[in-house]
């Protein structure tokens, strides 16, 4: 078993390994998961091989940020990946994201995820700002967002390198952040 980088009441997120290649490659071969990331185009084995798991794996470009698998508590089951890096828009802040197989949809797993991340930031990391990003069809995203707290920003075009090359019927992305300060007054209030 690889290292528990965060627990939660349901969650562990640990440490990218190589056996995570499979469930890896089967999360993103759904095209509903993949819908509003790809326009549901799945993900390349190849690329898992080639260029995800070595970089997830790799030294971390900001210590205490990564991509990591998450699995059941209990169960040990495979349930998703969530993520706490540098924001590629604003890298002087942190921003979390979540990839989770359908089958655990609606059961507040990408909340409960979220939110640990969050608190990560602002207290283990020393974050003054969280935020996250979504196409503007993915309701079921934004309102994660908005129950860990964050606020909407605005609404903008998705870079498309930042979507790779696959067509996509809409760019247009929302960006949901909140602030160290924001975060503490909603805590202590």
């Amino acid at each position: 078993m690889s290292e528990t980088i965060l627990e939660t009441a349901r969650l562990r997120l640990r440490r990218c390994t190589w056996d995570d290649l499979d469930h890896l490659v089967a999360l993103d071969s759904d095209p509903e998961v993949m819908r509003y990331i790809t326009g549901g185009v799945t993900t390349p084995r190849e690329l898992y091989v080639e260029e995800v798991l070595p970089r997830w794996m790799g030294a971390e470009e900001h210590a205490g940020c990564g991509y990591w698998p998450a699995e059941d508590r209990q169960s040990g089951e495979f349930l998703g990946w969530f993520h706490l890096r540098p924001d590629r828009i604003e890298p002087e802040y942190l921003e979390i994201g979540y990839r989770l197989a359908r089958a655990h949809w609606g059961r507040g797993l990408a909340t409960e995820g979220s939110l640990a991340l969050v608190e990560r930031a602002f207290i283990d990391l020393g974050a003054e700002q969280v935020s996250a990003r979504a196409l503007l069809g993915n309701r079921a995203s934004q309102r994660v967002m908005e129950k860990c707290g964050l606020r909407r920003m605005g609404e903008f075009d998705f870079p498309v390198i930042m979507l790779g090359d696959h067509a996509l019927v809409s760019n247009k992305a929302v960006k949901y952040a909140i602030t160290r300060e924001q975060w503490l007054a909603a805590r202590s209030g």
